[in-house]
């Protein structure tokens, strides 16, 4: 064993078992959150995108009917 490590024991607080468990529950916790709220990004984006899309659609197809209709 090297120095640090026979120093930190010493100095370090002993965790029990239960400590140990919420410490990796809160991490799993932590975890999902972010994976979840990466998810909610990913499709966000993907809805604002394609709501775009169909405006400039519809956008250009009104355009060319009006420019058909003699309107503009």
């Amino acid at each position: 064993m090297s120095e640090e490590t026979q120093t930190c024991a010493v100095d370090c607080p002993m965790l029990s078992d239960t400590a140990i468990e919420q410490i990796a529950e809160k991490a799993a916790e932590k975890a999902i959150e972010k994976l979840t709220n990466h998810v909610y990004q990913e499709v966000g984006r993907s809805v604002i995108s394609k709501f775009v899309y169909i405006v400039g659609a519809c956008s250009l197809g009104l355009y060319l009917w009006l420019k058909s209709k003699g309107v503009i």
